[in-house]
């Protein structure tokens, strides 16, 4: 455990991101909100800072218990954050609604085939 860690490296440690590429590029983007606010890839957290996380499957909203710096297993990073009752709810209706409604476009993978383009052709 350290005393300060950047936000990028934390959201790598905490596991919302699989590089913390991705997480630096999503703090640059502005998929993540420190205490509701922008911020920067450098910028330092401190427990009890509130994060916004969308990781592009799926919308979080956390409270920081604890820093790292390093990446471990999914259980100790369990133990970096807290997630709010509101974002847990938030999510169960998403996957609900996920499991309800399938995008038809997922159905689709790569350039459609001459086959599949008269089908869709023909559903048009």
């Amino acid at each position: 455990m350290s005393e300060t860690v950047r936000i990028d490296k934390w959201l790598w440690a905490a596991r919302f991101f699989k590089t913390r590429t991705l997480a630096a590029d999503a703090v640059e983007r502005g998929r993540v909100t420190l205490n509701g606010d922008r911020c920067k890839t450098s910028r330092n957290l401190n427990p009890g800072d509130l994060l916004d996380i969308d990781n592009g499957s799926s919308e979080w909203q956390i409270r920081v218990i604890g820093l790292s710096d390093q990446r471990g297993s999914a259980p100790i990073a369990r133990q970096l954050y807290e997630e709010t009752s509101d974002s847990i709810l938030r999510r169960e209706q998403q996957t609900e609604q996920r499991k309800l409604f399938t995008e038809p476009a997922e159905a689709i993978r790569g350039r459609p085939t001459k086959r599949d383009r008269r089908l869709l052709d023909r559903s048009k």
